[in-house]
């Protein structure tokens, strides 16, 4: 049905009708009308972020807790241009979302904020669209939400700002989305496969962020095969509960569960490109047999090249192997039977002792691991102290765990926490961060956590350093005072900006800080003053 409206209200309600509810973003003069139509004809949310580039990493987080596609809305010129780093980091992560962006006038060439935003956006890794005409809002609008899905990135569509007025014929189109599962593996390579995965005698089931939705399938192959479990990073928590899970495989590996990757003879690997931090730069897969399993081609021989690839999906591939198995009485390894179970997922634990004025880190990771409210959506900022977090805290499944590491940027773990939250609006999110990284990105939107009344915990390893430059001076036995920083009291800054802070020096401000989250209410941040010469260096 057509009706005559204007450009941003159609825009708004096309947007509507791809089933958005809620919308992340920062109003200009491109696309403020737009947002109020989405608000006030379309009934949407409106968040609004403090920085642009919050919004696209608030609307990335939302899309992967979610399961949905995220939407982020900035106005043009430097509002888009704030966005690059989350917009590359939304990319690399091959996350679904749609960024409607305003544009200059497309009758005004010199304006000031004008650029070649379509250029700029490519840099990034992202999909471009372009509103065309006043009379094609629908169309690309469906064009740019189809995109999202089917390339899985962020898909800019650009809104230039003199068509908002314009009158134009509203139509409706949604575009269906072709959501089968991939191809069944099949041929001579699936054979070879198969007698590489038959002869293993100590065979391991690999699994990553592009196999979380075959658990089932793989913990039948893995119990068929009598073979241990294991997970990439980005799959973190999707084994849980099995006794032969050995949790992270690679550089953030037990040192038990390291030594058993070791005497592995075959890795099957469904869904994760095998990069350099899960096969330790190679040396976790030398003297194995590699089997790789992916929809993608391209995450087929990134790092190394497997003895078999196969072009397929994770799950149907896993019931082809067992069935092909079964039907040659193939006997399982018997491998796991020399396991035992549960034991080698657990990281040795850290020691309370710490210098006067600090707390242990590994100590204090371990201790928040028992008291942090276990129903939690985990989220994780880049730096330094990051691996050990990865390794110490755990979550809930691959969909309850944000990572914000696809393009090696800190700053990003406080804006994705917020999207995080408004995905999963009935569970704690808990977030930790280095002391830049809070600096960085975290500091100028705890308030806007704080206004959306979220039940969010802010972790702050605080060596008052850039950690990782700082281990490099010192290890080159250089004077490391340039990465020192004299950063204002956290705990007084959250307080400050409507939240509750706590500063921990000791292990009894920590367990004073631990008893109050019990009755928080609102965001909750905890300080934890490290030495920076006693911090675990990064696995990597």
């Amino acid at each position: 049905m057509s009706a005559t409206t204007h450009v941003y209200q159609s825009i708004a309600r096309a947007t509507h009708e791809q089933g958005v509810e809620t919308m992340f973003g920062l109003m200009g003069d491109a696309n403020l009308f737009m947002v109020d139509s989405f608000v006030r004809d379309c009934g949407g949310r409106f968040v609004p972020a403090a920085h642009e580039g919050s919004s696209v990493l608030m609307a990335l987080a939302y899309a992967h807790v979610s399961g949905k596609v995220g939407v982020a809305t900035v106005t043009h010129g430097p509002a888009l241009t704030n966005c690059m780093t989350a917009l590359t980091e939304a990319a690399r992560g091959h996350v679904p979302m749609v960024l409607l962006a305003g544009d200059t006038p497309t009758d005004n060439p010199r304006h000031l904020q004008s650029i070649d935003q379509r250029e700029l956006v490519k840099t990034t890794g992202a999909g471009f669209e372009q509103l065309r005409t006043p009379e094609t809002v629908g169309k690309d609008v469906a064009r740019a939400f189809y995109r999202a899905q089917v390339e899985r990135r962020p898909i800019v569509l650009n809104m230039p700002a003199d068509f908002m007025w314009q009158e134009t014929e509203h139509d409706t189109q949604v575009l269906n989305v072709f959501t089968a599962p991939g191809g069944v593996a099949e041929g001579d390579t699936l054979d070879n496969a198969i007698g590489m995965i038959a002869s293993a005698r100590r065979p391991l089931v690999l699994a990553g962020a592009g196999a979380v939705a075959a658990r089932a399938e793989l913990i039948a192959l893995a119990d068929r095969l009598q073979a241990p479990l294991a997970t990439t990073l980005k799959a973190k928590g999707l084994f849980n509960g099995h006794p032969h899970n050995i949790d992270i495989f690679g550089t953030l590996s037990t040192p038990a569960a390291y030594e058993l990757i070791a005497q592995a003879d075959c890795i099957v690997c469904f869904g994760t490109a095998l990069h350099d931090f899960t096969t330790d730069r190679g040396k976790l897969m030398k003297d194995k047999r590699i089997v790789q399993v992916d929809i993608e081609p391209a995450a087929i021989g990134g790092g190394l090249h497997p003895d078999a690839a196969l072009i397929a999906d994770a799950g149907l591939t896993a019931q082809t192997i067992v069935y092909w198995l079964d039907t040659a009485e193939v006997v399982g390894s018997g491998w796991t039977q020399e396991l035992e179970a549960g034991t080698l997922n657990v990281h040795p634990a850290g020691k309370e002792a710490a210098a006067e004025g600090f707390v242990n880190f590994t100590y204090a990771l371990d201790r928040l691991e028992e008291a942090l409210p276990r129903d939690r959506v985990l989220v994780t900022d880049g730096g330094r102290f990051m691996t050990e977090v990865w390794c110490r805290v755990s979550a809930p499944d691959p969909q309850s765990f944000v990572c914000t590491v696809n393009f090696g940027s800190i700053g990003l773990g406080l804006q994705e926490a917020i999207g995080a939250g408004l995905a999963a609006p009935d569970r704690p999110v808990v977030m930790f961060t280095g002391d830049g990284g809070f600096m960085m990105g975290g500091i100028n939107e705890f308030n806007t956590a704080v206004r959306l009344g979220l039940d969010l915990i802010v972790i702050v390893a605080n060596d008052s350093a850039y950690g990782a430059e700082h281990i490099q001076f010192i290890d080159r036995k250089m004077d490391p005072s340039l990465t020192e920083f004299h950063w204002p009291s956290f705990a007084e800054v959250a307080t400050s900006l409507g939240g509750k802070g706590y500063e921990v020096r000791s292990s009894a401000e920590l367990d004073t800080a631990l008893a109050a989250l019990e009755g928080r209410s609102g965001p909750v941040l905890i300080d934890l003053r490290l030495d920076p010469h006693d911090v675990p260096r990064m696995r990597a």
